[in-house]
Order: C-alpha cells, then structure tokens, then sequence
C-alpha cells in the first residue's frame, strides 16, 4: 500500500484517538498511543514492522523538536534559582531507580552482575515527550511544572552517563576486554561534551538567523532546517542528538530576546508530527511480549517506579522544594522510552549474552509506562492545582477573600 495513503490514515485514527481520549479527559497522549496500539501487530496489523522502519524519520523529528521544546524551559536567570535544587532531585531519582532495580535483580532474582547493574542504569532515564504533551495540553504551570522539565531533560544526562559506566563495569566482570577500561568510561562523557557543544554552536548561529529572520514563515523553515541539522550531525557524530536539541534550545532562549517566536513557529508545525509519533509509537508496542517478560518484568516496573519515587522524594525534601514537588514529582516521571529503546542496540552490539532478557524487559516496560505515563503525569499536575496555570486554584482562593470581605 502507498505510503503516503497510510500515514494519513495513521494521522486520522490518531486525532480520532486523543478525541476520544479527551472525552474521558484523559490526556491526548494516551488516545494516540491506544490507536496505535489497535493499528499494530497486537490487534488488525495495518501497521507492520516494516512500515515503522521506514517511517522512522518522524520518530526522529518528534523527539528533536521536543528535545528542543525542552531546552527552551532552561532559563539561565531562573536556573541559578533553581539549579542545585534540580541537580539534587535528578541525582536522587536516577540514584533511586538504578540501586532498587540492581538490589531486585541481583539480589532478589539472583541474576548475574552484569545483567543486573545494566539494566539497573537503563532504568534512570525518562522519556519527555509524553510528558511535554500533557503539559502543553492543560497548559499547566506552577512549581511542579517548572521542576518536572529540567528533571526531566537532566536524567537523560545522567542515564547516558549510568549505562556508559555500568556497561563498563559489566563488561569487566564478563571479560570482554576488547576495549580498554580508559576508552569504556570516557565514551559516555565524550558523547555528551560532544552533544553540547554542538548544540552550544548551533544556537548561537540559529540565534544569529532569527534576529535577520524578517517573516514568520522564513523563521519557521530556518529553525526547523537547524532542528533537522542539529539531529543529523550527532547520528553522523556519535553524539546524542536529544542532547544536541536540548542544548540548542537553551542556548537559543538565552541569547535571543524574542526566543518565543521562534519556539511558537516550530510548536504551530509540530502538532501533526506530534500525532504520528505517538500514534506510530504505540503501533510499534507488541502485547506478545507480555507473555515473556514473567515476574522479573513486573519486579522491574515496580522496582523502578518505587526508586523513581523514593529518590525524588528524599531529592526534594533535601532541598526543601515544594510540597507538591515533593507529593507529585514521581508520577510525571514514569514514560520510559527513547533514550532507552536507544540503549538496547548498544546492549545487543556489546553484551549479546545478555540482550534478549534485558530488550524484553525494557520493552515490556515501555509499553506499560508509554501507556500509563501520560496518564500519571495528568494526575499529579491536577492534583498539584497546575492546571490552566492555577487559575481555578486562584480562582477558589480569590473567591473565599471576597466571601470574608463581604461579612
């Protein structure tokens, strides 16, 4: 069937997905990931393996112009306020999730080492898009939202450098001495120096663009020309290109002094994309791998939602956050996705022994979290009275006052 056909078809089901999604005021999210889900292998099959592969280029641009969306939220004013305080959660969080999963597999389920401490460190990081599009869909904000962002964009930071370690570590128990042990930890800060400079020099020449950008429609082809650059040159580079974008993002919404213009001309063209790469996301889930996955697949669920939880909450009870920052922060942190999909190929390539456990397991847990995540991340901005900015919070508040001034 003509590719051009099924993608619209995908793009259709997809909005008709986060419309019923909606309806039961769930997030969008979650309608195209569900209409995916029917799409795929699991149920009719009208999207193959096959057809993700070959539509794997919006996967990519989704996750770039997210990425991007991200770095925007990295204000260096506000950042100076908040830096130690975001450091130290994410530190926690990833700390939380990666000792609970080891403790589990290694010492509960008596795996090996080096099984254990890798997937352990593939459990550290989060996947933003998820959790960027709740967000944006209630537009919420308060502090809550303004924690979940940085967090998130910085354990992607920390899970790179976690795998590139513990890949390391388990490569040293196993024997494979193919590389040696200075080239195995400086891979992973490599790649990440490497991401941000890169990211660093592409803003301050997008920043240089956009101020000579004279219409919006030039600023949103010469910001989604470098968004596409920026990815391509760390696939070629070795670098991490969500890095890239994130780093891209920020230098840009510091430097420039209308950096919104640029980020609504990317966000007016992203909706569609949005919808395919979650709606083709969930058509690449395969519910066959439930089957497989046995209780060492729900001790990990529940072995990195409880570290995830624990971490965060001693991180923001450290730095004395808010507490809906404390109460809340976990529940956003749940979708796992990108970054780790992305591991599983390093794992089959440098531990094969090991990779079909380890990508069943991860798979099985991007798939429940995937579905779930968006929903969580709905629960804890509600609760946290960030939706719609506050404003029914306000609202309430404001009411009461008039209620006392008038008796």
């Amino acid at each position: 069937m003509n590719l051009l056909f099924k993608i619209c078809i995908v793009l259709i089901i997809g909005a008709i997905g986060g419309k019923i999604a909606k309806y039961f005021r769930l997030p969008n999210v979650s309608g195209f990931l569900v209409a995916g889900l029917l799409l795929g292998p699991s149920f009719i099959k009208y999207i193959s393996s096959g057809d993700i592969e070959s539509f794997s280029i919006i996967s990519e641009l989704a996750l770039s112009i997210i990425a991007f969306s991200i770095g925007s939220e990295f204000i260096i004013k506000d950042m100076l306020k908040l830096g130690k305080s975001i450091v130290i959660i994410t530190l926690a969080e990833v700390l939380g999730a990666i000792v609970l999963v080891f403790s589990f597999m290694y010492f509960l389920f008596e795996q090996p080492f080096a099984f254990s401490i890798v997937i352990a460190s593939m459990s550290a990081s989060t996947a933003p898009a998820a959790t960027l599009l709740v967000i944006k869909q209630f537009n919420a904000k308060g502090p809550l939202t303004k924690t979940i962002l940085p967090v998130v964009a910085l354990d992607d930071v920390f899970g790179i450098i976690s795998f590139g370690i513990a890949m390391s570590l388990a490569k040293l128990s196993v024997g494979n001495h193919d590389v040696s042990i200075f080239e195995m930890f400086s891979g992973p800060f490599i790649e990440i120096g490497g991401s941000l400079l890169l990211g660093l020099g592409l803003g301050v020449l997008l920043s240089f663009v956009a101020k000579k950008s004279s219409s919006r429609d030039e600023l949103q082809s010469m910001s989604l020309a470098a968004i596409g650059i920026a990815t391509g040159l760390s696939t070629m580079l070795g670098f991490s290109s969500l890095l890239t974008c994130i780093m891209m993002g920020t230098t840009l919404v510091n430097m420039l002094h209308k950096a919104k213009r640029v980020f609504d001309s990317v966000s007016d063209f992203a909706s569609p994309v949005y919808v395919l790469f979650f709606t083709l996301a969930g058509a690449s889930l395969d519910l066959s791998i439930l089957a497989k996955v046995g209780l060492m697949g729900v001790a990990y669920l529940f072995a990195r939602a409880g570290g995830k939880a624990l971490g965060a909450w001693i991180g923001a009870r450290s730095v004395q956050a808010s507490e809906v920052v404390k109460k809340y922060l976990s529940l956003a942190l749940l979708p796992q996705g990108g970054v780790s999909i992305g591991l599983i190929v390093l794992v089959r390539q440098q531990l094969p022994e090991y990779s079909m456990a380890i990508s069943t397991i991860i798979m099985f847990s991007v798939l429940i979290y995937e579905v779930s995540g968006p929903i969580f991340a709905k629960i804890a901005i509600e609760k946290a009275g960030e939706i719609d900015g506050g404003v029914k919070s306000k609202d309430k508040k404001m009411n009461k006052v008039d209620e006392v001034e008038a008796i």
